[in-house]
């Protein structure tokens, strides 16, 4: 018998992945919502979990994170035998490519300067901008970049990315290292950040960062509020370095109503709301994955300490 132990932070939601998981798995398992004094179980099914849940649960072997982003759960105190598997893609690939297209869109159309102009009522139009001048920097290249990549490059964008080692087949240019991240930054007029967040990378959209981007440079984060240093970035924006920037994310979320990312006229901010998971594909994929891991076959997903 299979078992396995949900973690969330309501009870209903924790029900709701608990019975959906049960009658994926059938018979072979048996899957609870998380009470303290629980018997341990094989394996976990989280988001946004607390640190006693990992404390009495000893024994997991795997511990599978429900949405897109694993750096909360990897900075706790984990069980030494479990490793964390997130979701890949699960219906969110898509959403993304949407979210960076329409900022990359509106940013080379000019559609943010509309608005301003609509506000005063304004009939202005501006000069047509190609798309292959304006080159997309990715930030990072795991499963959800690649779909914004080959959305981006069906749009007529130029678009690269920047990894810390190399892989094949990419399929669009690669910038490695530290050593080639100055390159890459010079080689960008739209930079899109879709790092893990880690110790390297917290606060990486910084002032130097900015300053080897092209003059009048654009930026849009659907990764983490922490990679900003916010401050760096409004001066950035003040001072025209960059020309505007759409974000999914701030360093505290939710932002405050007098958070001045709300009130600034270059900025558009989202609440988090980029890529969002979809129920049904997740609980077919882990589904999945604990059946293989239960078989001890390999399953793909399992994160490393600080790969991007």
């Amino acid at each position: 018998m299979i078992r396995v132990t949900c973690h969330f932070p309501s009870e209903a939601e924790s029900s709701r992945w608990t019975a959906a998981l049960q009658a994926a798995l059938g018979t072979d398992a048996d899957v609870s919502d998380w009470r303290r004094g629980d018997p341990p179980a094989v394996f976990a099914v989280v988001w946004k979990p607390s640190q006693q849940f990992f404390d009495e649960q000893t024994q997991l072997k795997a511990i599978f994170v429900t949405g897109a982003g694993v750096d909360a759960v990897m900075a706790m105190r984990l069980p030494p035998s479990a490793q964390v598997v997130r979701l890949e893609d699960a219906g969110m690939g898509l959403q993304m490519a949407q979210y960076v297209c329409y900022g990359a869109l509106r940013f080379l159309r000019e559609f943010d300067v509309y608005d301003q102009q609509a506000t005063s009522g304004q009939w202005r139009p501006r000069a047509a901008r190609l798309a292959e001048d304006w080159s997309v920097g990715i930030m990072g290249y795991g499963t959800l970049a690649q779909p914004v990549a080959q959305a981006l490059t069906a749009l007529g964008f130029s678009v690269h990315a920047w990894v810390r080692s190399h892989r094949a087949e990419a399929g669009i240019p690669l910038f490695i290292g530290q050593e080639q991240l100055s390159l890459f930054l010079r080689s960008t007029r739209i930079l899109v950040c879709m790092l893990p967040l880690t110790t390297e990378t917290r606060h990486i959209l910084n002032a130097n960062t900015f300053q080897q981007l092209p003059a009048a440079s654009y930026l849009v984060n659907v990764a983490r509020g922490a990679h900003t240093n916010e401050a760096d970035l409004m001066n950035a924006l003040d001072s025209g370095q960059l020309a505007g920037a759409l974000l999914d994310v701030c360093e505290i979320e939710p932002a405050s109503s007098d958070h001045p990312f709300w009130q600034h006229p270059k900025i558009s901010l989202t609440p988090h709301v980029s890529a969002a998971t979809l129920f049904e594909p997740s609980i077919t994929q882990i589904a999945e994955k604990i059946r293989r891991l239960a078989a001890e076959k390999p399953v793909t997903g399992i994160v490393g300490s600080s790969g991007y």
